[in-house]
């Protein structure tokens, strides 16, 4: 499946911006998906995840809960992540991946697809 990320910007400590990930594939509810996040020096890590199907269960990281939420539609085949009052620490490339795995998994390395990445900047 392929992957296409989008939706990054500029924006003030605070401020809200919705990330999208359009999905190549017709069977995209059949994949766990993911947001992945790598600020400059740091490893990627784990933001949020949804499950597979009607996405009736995510997880997130407890930096982001409370501010983010994913979201898919599995009609457009496109995954979200509104981000709310963001901070100037949540500053990385956003990532979308999807996942065949079970359950909710945290991992990167269960994820096996990867979208390009999308630059997240939050000024102070």
């Amino acid at each position: 499946v392929q992957l296409q990320a989008s939706g990054g910007g500029l924006v003030q400590a605070g401020g809200s911006l919705r990330l999208s990930c359009a999905a190549s594939e017709r069977t995209f509810s059949d994949f766990v998906m993911g947001w992945f996040r790598q600020a400059p020096g740091k490893e990627r890590e784990f933001v949020s995840t949804i499950d597979r199907g009607s996405g009736v269960v995510t997880y997130y990281a407890d930096s982001v809960k409370g501010r983010f939420t994913i979201s898919r539609d599995n009609v457009k085949n496109t995954l979200y992540l509104q981000m709310h009052n963001l901070k100037p620490e949540d500053t990385a490339v956003y990532y979308c991946a999807a996942s065949a795995w079970f359950g909710v998994p945290t991992d990167p390395a269960a994820y096996g697809y990867w979208g390009q990445g999308t630059q997240v900047t939050v000024s102070s």
